[in-house]
Protein backbone atom coordinates (compact mmCIF):
# COMPACT_ATOMS: atom_id res chain seq x y z
CA UNK A 1 0.00 0.00 0.00
CA UNK A 2 2.75 2.38 -0.26
CA UNK A 3 2.82 3.52 3.18
CA UNK A 4 -0.72 4.97 2.53
CA UNK A 5 -3.31 4.89 5.88
CA UNK A 6 -6.67 5.56 5.90
CA UNK A 7 -8.00 7.55 9.27
CA UNK A 8 -11.28 8.23 10.40
CA UNK A 9 -11.98 10.67 12.94
CA UNK A 10 -15.11 12.13 14.92
CA UNK A 11 -15.39 15.28 16.26
CA UNK A 12 -17.55 16.64 18.72
CA UNK A 13 -18.81 20.04 20.13
CA UNK A 14 -19.70 19.85 23.44
CA UNK A 15 -21.65 22.56 23.81
CA UNK A 16 -24.22 21.87 20.75
CA UNK A 17 -23.61 18.28 20.60
CA UNK A 18 -22.92 19.24 16.99
CA UNK A 19 -20.65 15.87 15.00
CA UNK A 20 -18.03 15.89 12.29
CA UNK A 21 -16.67 12.64 10.95
CA UNK A 22 -13.47 13.16 8.38
CA UNK A 23 -11.57 10.36 6.55
CA UNK A 24 -8.37 10.55 5.74
CA UNK A 25 -5.80 8.81 3.38
CA UNK A 26 -2.81 9.80 4.48
CA UNK A 27 0.21 9.09 2.20
CA UNK A 28 4.08 9.62 2.42
CA UNK A 29 5.04 11.48 -0.35
CA UNK A 30 8.07 9.49 -0.85
CA UNK A 31 6.36 5.75 -1.56
CA UNK A 32 3.42 7.77 -3.27
CA UNK A 33 1.40 10.35 -5.01
CA UNK A 34 -0.82 11.99 -6.54
CA UNK A 35 -2.51 11.35 -9.73
CA UNK A 36 -5.49 13.08 -11.64
CA UNK A 37 -8.02 10.93 -13.53
CA UNK A 38 -10.28 12.50 -16.29
CA UNK A 39 -13.93 10.96 -15.97
CA UNK A 40 -15.63 12.68 -19.20
CA UNK A 41 -17.74 8.39 -19.62
CA UNK A 42 -19.10 9.03 -16.06
CA UNK A 43 -18.33 6.16 -14.09
CA UNK A 44 -18.49 6.41 -10.37
CA UNK A 45 -15.38 6.40 -8.16
CA UNK A 46 -15.34 3.34 -7.16
CA UNK A 47 -15.58 1.66 -10.67
CA UNK A 48 -12.72 4.02 -11.59
CA UNK A 49 -10.53 2.90 -9.13
CA UNK A 50 -10.89 -0.68 -9.46
CA UNK A 51 -9.94 -0.38 -13.16
CA UNK A 52 -6.81 1.56 -12.83
CA UNK A 53 -5.30 -0.16 -9.64
CA UNK A 54 -5.15 2.86 -7.25
CA UNK A 55 -4.67 2.80 -3.18
CA UNK A 56 -7.15 5.93 -2.74
CA UNK A 57 -9.19 8.48 -4.44
CA UNK A 58 -11.48 11.27 -3.66
CA UNK A 59 -13.83 13.52 -6.35
CA UNK A 60 -11.95 16.33 -7.72
CA UNK A 61 -12.80 19.81 -9.38
CA UNK A 62 -15.46 21.74 -10.52
CA UNK A 63 -17.74 20.89 -13.99
CA UNK A 64 -20.44 23.14 -16.05
CA UNK A 65 -23.83 21.79 -16.67
CA UNK A 66 -22.42 20.41 -19.92
CA UNK A 67 -19.70 18.39 -18.07
CA UNK A 68 -17.23 19.78 -18.82
CA UNK A 69 -14.43 20.98 -16.47
CA UNK A 70 -13.97 24.45 -15.10
CA UNK A 71 -10.38 25.34 -14.37
CA UNK A 72 -7.06 23.99 -15.05
CA UNK A 73 -7.15 20.07 -15.43
CA UNK A 74 -4.02 18.53 -16.17
CA UNK A 75 -4.27 14.40 -16.33
CA UNK A 76 -1.39 12.48 -17.24
CA UNK A 77 0.65 14.96 -18.23
CA UNK A 78 -2.12 16.42 -20.77
CA UNK A 79 -3.81 19.48 -20.47
CA UNK A 80 -7.82 18.72 -20.74
CA UNK A 81 -9.08 22.41 -19.91
CA UNK A 82 -7.23 25.67 -19.36
CA UNK A 83 -6.16 27.87 -16.54
CA UNK A 84 -8.98 29.97 -15.65
CA UNK A 85 -9.74 33.25 -13.20
CA UNK A 86 -12.31 33.39 -11.34
CA UNK A 87 -12.73 33.86 -7.36
CA UNK A 88 -13.67 30.92 -6.53
CA UNK A 89 -11.16 29.01 -8.56
CA UNK A 90 -8.05 30.32 -5.80
CA UNK A 91 -5.54 27.22 -5.64
CA UNK A 92 -4.23 24.63 -7.60
CA UNK A 93 -2.84 21.30 -7.02
CA UNK A 94 0.43 20.23 -9.26
CA UNK A 95 2.11 17.35 -9.25
CA UNK A 96 5.74 17.78 -10.73
CA UNK A 97 8.22 14.58 -10.65
CA UNK A 98 5.75 12.94 -8.23
CA UNK A 99 5.88 15.79 -5.60
CA UNK A 100 2.81 17.61 -4.41
CA UNK A 101 2.09 21.32 -4.07
CA UNK A 102 -0.90 23.51 -3.32
CA UNK A 103 -0.23 26.81 -5.36
CA UNK A 104 -2.44 29.91 -5.10
CA UNK A 105 -3.32 30.54 -9.08
CA UNK A 106 -0.63 33.85 -8.79
CA UNK A 107 1.91 30.91 -7.97
CA UNK A 108 1.24 28.66 -10.80
CA UNK A 109 3.19 28.49 -13.74
CA UNK A 110 2.86 25.97 -16.79
CA UNK A 111 7.03 26.03 -16.61
CA UNK A 112 6.29 23.80 -13.70
CA UNK A 113 5.71 20.90 -16.22
CA UNK A 114 3.04 19.18 -14.07
CA UNK A 115 1.93 15.68 -14.60
CA UNK A 116 -1.13 16.13 -13.21
CA UNK A 117 -3.08 19.31 -11.90
CA UNK A 118 -6.27 20.56 -10.60
CA UNK A 119 -7.72 24.37 -10.06
CA UNK A 120 -10.10 24.48 -7.76
CA UNK A 121 -10.89 26.54 -4.28
CA UNK A 122 -11.45 28.06 -1.74
CA UNK A 123 -8.17 27.68 0.43
CA UNK A 124 -9.32 26.35 3.47
CA UNK A 125 -5.80 27.00 5.42
CA UNK A 126 -2.16 28.74 4.27
CA UNK A 127 0.68 29.05 6.63
CA UNK A 128 -1.22 26.66 9.35
CA UNK A 129 -4.08 28.50 9.67
CA UNK A 130 -7.33 29.20 8.76
CA UNK A 131 -8.45 31.53 6.07
CA UNK A 132 -10.71 33.92 7.46
CA UNK A 133 -13.59 35.23 5.40
CA UNK A 134 -14.92 31.07 4.44
CA UNK A 135 -18.60 30.94 4.54
CA UNK A 136 -19.92 29.92 8.09
CA UNK A 137 -23.69 29.43 6.55
CA UNK A 138 -24.13 26.53 4.26
CA UNK A 139 -23.52 23.12 5.73
CA UNK A 140 -22.52 20.29 2.71
CA UNK A 141 -20.83 17.02 2.34
CA UNK A 142 -16.76 18.06 1.41
CA UNK A 143 -13.52 17.14 0.07
CA UNK A 144 -10.19 18.59 0.26
CA UNK A 145 -6.61 17.93 0.26
CA UNK A 146 -3.81 19.24 2.46
CA UNK A 147 -0.20 19.42 2.41
CA UNK A 148 2.08 18.99 5.97
CA UNK A 149 5.57 19.70 4.83
CA UNK A 150 7.73 18.44 2.03
CA UNK A 151 7.20 14.66 3.24
CA UNK A 152 3.30 13.97 4.03
CA UNK A 153 0.52 14.83 2.21
CA UNK A 154 -3.61 13.75 2.39
CA UNK A 155 -7.02 13.65 0.83
CA UNK A 156 -10.07 13.62 2.67
CA UNK A 157 -14.01 13.60 2.86
CA UNK A 158 -15.78 15.33 5.69
CA UNK A 159 -19.64 15.25 6.61
CA UNK A 160 -21.83 17.95 6.65
CA UNK A 161 -19.69 21.55 7.62
CA UNK A 162 -19.37 24.85 6.34
CA UNK A 163 -16.22 25.82 4.98
CA UNK A 164 -15.43 28.31 7.45
CA UNK A 165 -15.88 24.98 10.03
CA UNK A 166 -13.36 22.58 7.82
CA UNK A 167 -11.04 25.21 7.69
CA UNK A 168 -10.67 25.56 11.81
CA UNK A 169 -10.61 21.37 12.10
CA UNK A 170 -7.87 21.19 9.50
CA UNK A 171 -6.16 23.67 11.43
CA UNK A 172 -6.51 22.46 14.22
CA UNK A 173 -3.15 21.51 16.30
CA UNK A 174 -3.50 17.51 16.80
CA UNK A 175 -6.52 16.70 14.98
CA UNK A 176 -4.33 14.17 13.19
CA UNK A 177 -1.18 13.57 14.82
CA UNK A 178 0.63 12.43 11.55
CA UNK A 179 0.08 15.86 9.47
CA UNK A 180 0.68 19.50 10.56
CA UNK A 181 -1.41 21.07 8.39
CA UNK A 182 0.26 23.70 6.45
CA UNK A 183 -2.17 24.57 3.35
CA UNK A 184 -5.41 23.04 2.92
CA UNK A 185 -7.66 23.56 -0.58
CA UNK A 186 -11.00 22.19 -1.44
CA UNK A 187 -12.36 20.12 -3.62
CA UNK A 188 -15.95 20.22 -5.31
CA UNK A 189 -18.41 19.70 -2.06
CA UNK A 190 -21.98 18.74 -1.79
CA UNK A 191 -22.83 15.80 -4.56
CA UNK A 192 -20.01 15.48 -6.05
CA UNK A 193 -18.50 14.50 -2.70
CA UNK A 194 -16.85 10.54 -2.51
CA UNK A 195 -14.36 8.96 -1.28
CA UNK A 196 -12.71 5.65 -1.73
CA UNK A 197 -9.81 3.46 -0.20
CA UNK A 198 -8.44 0.25 -1.19
CA UNK A 199 -8.21 -1.40 2.42
CA UNK A 200 -6.95 -4.77 3.23
CA UNK A 201 -9.81 -5.83 3.65
CA UNK A 202 -11.29 -4.74 1.52
CA UNK A 203 -13.00 -0.76 0.11
CA UNK A 204 -14.04 1.49 2.24
CA UNK A 205 -16.09 3.61 -0.03
CA UNK A 206 -18.41 6.81 0.45
CA UNK A 207 -20.19 7.26 -3.24
CA UNK A 208 -20.49 10.64 -4.68
CA UNK A 209 -24.23 11.02 -5.18
CA UNK A 210 -24.39 12.29 -9.15
CA UNK A 211 -21.80 12.20 -12.16
CA UNK A 212 -18.63 13.39 -11.23
CA UNK A 213 -16.10 14.71 -13.98
CA UNK A 214 -12.66 13.92 -12.63
CA UNK A 215 -11.15 12.12 -9.17
CA UNK A 216 -8.28 12.81 -7.60
CA UNK A 217 -6.14 9.51 -6.84
CA UNK A 218 -3.41 8.30 -4.61
CA UNK A 219 -0.87 6.06 -6.57
CA UNK A 220 2.58 4.12 -5.78
CA UNK A 221 5.30 6.87 -6.44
Amino acid sequence: MAGVEHRRIVLAESETDERATLDFALLPTKSATLRVIDNPTGDNLAAVMRRENCLASVNGGYFDPDDKPVGLLISDGNVIAPLRRARLLSGVMIVSNGRIQLLRVAEYSPKRKATAALQCGPFLVDRGQAVPGLNDTRSARRTFIVTAGSDRAAIGFCSDVTLAELGKILATPGVTPELKVQRALNFDGGSSSAFWFAGERGPFSISEQKRVRNFVAVVPR
